[in-house]
């Protein structure tokens, strides 16, 4: 297999509003990446992010977690208080780019129980959804969402522009007796055997972190952003 360039960032803990400003960032900076960059990170507070859609007054009352910020992608509410968080960008000359959403759901997950496998923990895909009226993205679960145990333990949601894809993800390790770093790595061991992925680590340069702390003051910090609808 041809190996196939991709960026790695680990961007470590970071608040609220930049942690969705950065993948923004990352997003409409990915035609001059011209790569793919998977960004694992954690956050310096517990905090709780929306879909773009959701209504704010609905989603504050389904968690006790703040801050709460309105995310770039689609998708219910995740509470990030323990979770392993996690962002990928395509550019539109990647193949990812091309592909249908559900297909790139389900390569996403697909991907990630892989990653699983290497650590002997036996996860499925979702074969059906399991609608529940919360809006809470990790209450009942739909068609490809990764399963362990009949619980769904990871879940994202995707944007698609002219600029590429972004896929901000989740995985809720709650009764995995697992460390994040092996986790980590094995989710680039799989890319690496399974798709050709040849990782590079990534330090974003001055105008992609201005950029991000530019959205993350005007947009992700600001009320009247994350109530707007």
């Amino acid at each position: 297999m041809a190996p196939h360039p991709f960026y790695l960032l680990q961007s470590g803990p970071g608040d609220y509003a930049f942690n969705m400003a950065l993948d923004e960032a990352l997003l409409q900076a990915a035609p001059r990446l011209g790569r793919p960059v998977l960004r694992f990170y954690g956050w310096t507070e517990p905090a709780a992010s929306f879909g773009y859609f959701q209504k704010h007054a609905q989603v504050e009352q389904m968690t006790r977690l703040r801050p709460l910020v309105r995310r770039p992608t689609g998708g219910g509410l995740v509470p990030h208080d323990a979770d392993w968080t996690y962002s990928m960008v395509f550019p539109p000359t990647h193949e990812w780019y091309r592909s249908k959403a559900a297909d790139s759901y389900r390569r996403l997950h697909e991907w990630i129980r892989a990653a699983f496998g290497r650590l002997a923990l036996v996860t499925e895909l979702a074969p059906a959804s399991h609608k529940t009226r919360s809006g809470q993205c990790f209450q009942g679960h739909e068609m490809h969402d990764l399963l362990w145990r009949g619980r769904k333990i990871a879940g994202a949601a995707q944007r698609r522009t002219r600029d590429g894809l972004l896929i901000q993800g989740s995985v809720q390790p709650r009764g995995l007796s697992l460390v994040r770093g092996d986790w980590e790595k094995a989710m680039c061991d799989a890319a690496r055997d399974e798709q050709g992925a040849d990782w590079s680590a990534f330090q974003p340069d001055a105008t992609l972190v201005e950029r991000a702390q530019a959205l993350a003051r005007v947009r992700y910090s600001q009320a009247n952003y994350n109530r707007k609808r």
